[in-house]
């Protein structure tokens, strides 16, 4: 039998909450996660418990973002991170991470070190040895080695057409077991796929975000839930999201800034995180400059 828990009046559990508030002796710029990114977190007052929606084009980078994302807030906050992905599998995903950490380009890396110890303008190796392979392999030995500790946080899962939403909370649940804390931060790649396929894109949108907001409540963690921009109509504002998914706290749209990219170097590209909803925070318009090559985003100080 379920404990009855009694219920008390706010002015009863002032001095409990008071007491709370006490015991937090951190001064902190930003109420909740630091983002790794210092806009993104001033405007977001860090993560919190609740959910996220983020919100793009196909192929603007929106997989690259919520990877480092993931992993900028579990290195610097200290917290385990789940990253579910329907459409890319562990090893693009590893490899995303490799580039940006490293520097070498996404294309080399998944050539293996063969292709980078010729490509690198050194002679193709006769040697086996780890240790005598030239800077460029180096490099990403280094790279991988230095983020152990914090990757150690990080899972990566990949979903099929049989993952649901059970399913994620009992692999969420056995993160947490193993980590022994309830603190974790979640990410659902393609979002969408969790819904039912006969129903109108965004119509299915809706639906998924309010039973990932009930989540993401229940279990009182972070869920940054990312999706194409299904809008059938392309004039309408980015702020119909507002409507259409009343469920999410803070809703993000990313956008490819067409003249801010004339001035990068190709196939680099502008964009610029739109948060057109945010319960706890600021609304507004973040500049990020994205590498491919890289995966990497960067953020851009305010004019």
């Amino acid at each position: 039998m379920v404990e009855k828990i009694p219920l008390q009046s706010e002015a009863e559990q002032l001095e409990s909450f008071l007491a709370e508030l006490q015991k937090e002796q951190q001064i902190k710029d930003v109420a909740g996660w630091e983002t790794g990114f210092l806009h993104l977190s001033r405007a977001l007052d860090g993560i919190l418990p609740g959910l996220y929606l983020l919100i793009g084009l196909p192929a603007c980078g929106k997989t690259s973002f919520a990877i480092q994302l993931l992993c900028q807030v579990a290195r610097q906050n200290n917290v385990p991170g789940i990253f579910f992905s329907f459409a890319e599998r562990k090893k693009e995903l590893r490899t995303k991470t490799l580039a940006r950490l490293s520097e070498i380009e996404n294309k080399e890396i998944r050539r293996g070190s063969a292709y980078l110890l010729h490509w690198y303008g050194v002679p193709k190796a006769q040697h086996t040895d780890l240790e005598r392979l030239p800077p460029s392999w180096d490099t990403l030995k280094k790279s991988a080695e230095e983020a152990k500790t914090w990757l150690d946080l990080v899972y990566l899962i990949e979903c099929d057409r049989d993952t649901n939403l059970k399913r994620m909370e009992d692999q969420i649940h056995e993160v947490q077991s193993i980590k022994g804390t309830d603190h974790i931060m979640v990410v659902i790649d393609d979002c969408q796929r969790l819904g039912n396929t006969e129903q109108k894109p965004t119509d299915r949108v809706a639906l998924v975000v309010d039973e990932l907001q009930r989540t993401a409540v229940s279990l009182r963690i972070p869920i940054v839930a990312v999706c194409p921009d299904l809008r059938e109509d392309r004039s309408s504002l980015p702020q119909m999201w507002s409507d259409r998914a009343p469920g999410a706290d803070v809703i993000v749209i990313m956008e490819i800034d067409l003249e801010r990219t004339k001035k990068l170097i190709e196939p680099n590209q502008a964009l610029t995180l739109n948060i057109i909803k945010n319960r706890g925070g600021e609304k507004g318009k973040l500049a990020f400059d994205f590498v491919p090559a890289f995966s990497k985003f960067v953020e851009v100080a305010p004019s």
